[in-house]
């Protein structure tokens, strides 16, 4: 099983495995929506791969993007340029991203003014994913039209 490292003790209800010093708790099985939801959380640096990506969204989180391949470049791009979620950091002339540009990713997200304006972004996608997974939602009818036409065929 996984083992993923949470800063702090924010709440999450699972059981500890270790305690580190400064605060940290290693958890088992962690669920990563549980973590994103939970109202302690005002930012999420991310690989954006299409997964933490919609989960960030429906969560409603600010994210401070460092992606990598793949499809995590074209990720980054919409949660920057079309949602308007987040940061992307920026390389180094190594290819690395430097202690002091995440600072300040991190800062321009989460301070009051800076960030303003992609937590309140992040609220509405937030919103629109919910209303797109109620019944009569969206999801909801792309869904059923697909179940229908599967059944269709048999």
């Amino acid at each position: 099983m996984a083992r993923q490292v949470i800063g702090g003790n924010i709440g999450l209800g699972c059981d500890r495995d270790d305690v580190l010093t400064g605060g940290g708790i290693i958890v088992r099985g962690l669920v990563e929506v549980e973590v994103l939801c939970n109202p302690s959380i005002g930012c999420f640096v991310t690989h954006c791969g299409w997964n933490l990506t919609t989960k960030g969204l429906v969560a409603g989180v600010s994210m401070v993007m460092f992606p990598q391949w793949t499809d995590q470049p074209t990720n980054a791009k919409l949660i920057k340029d079309v949602c308007k979620t987040g940061l992307r950091l920026t390389l180094s002339e190594d290819g690395l991203v430097e202690g002091d540009e995440l600072k300040w990713c991190v800062e321009m997200v989460m301070e009051e003014e800076s960030g303003e304006e992609m937590r309140k972004n992040a609220k509405r996608w937030k919103e629109l994913a919910r209303e797109a997974m109620m019944d009569g939602g969206s999801s909801d009818k792309i869904l059923q039209a697909f179940v229908d036409e599967v059944e269709s065929l048999e």
